[in-house]
């Protein structure tokens, strides 16, 4: 099953981070407010993969 979802895992986490560094760019953030966003979505999508990984491994 991790075969299958950690590759699924990194091009979530690759676009989702694409996305947010468009929305920092067209935001024009400062690059301590960027930091604080990318930590903030990376830290929440890994854990809803997580989760989500747990649910399907004990489905």
């Amino acid at each position: 099953m991790a075969v299958f979802f950690v590759p699924f895992a990194v091009v979530i986490l690759f676009i989702f981070n694409s996305l947010t560094y468009r929305f920092c760019m067209k935001a024009e953030m400062s690059y301590e407010r960027q930091l604080k966003v990318f930590r903030t979505i990376n830290v929440s999508i890994t854990i809803l993969l997580i989760s989500s990984y747990l649910e399907v491994l004990y489905a």
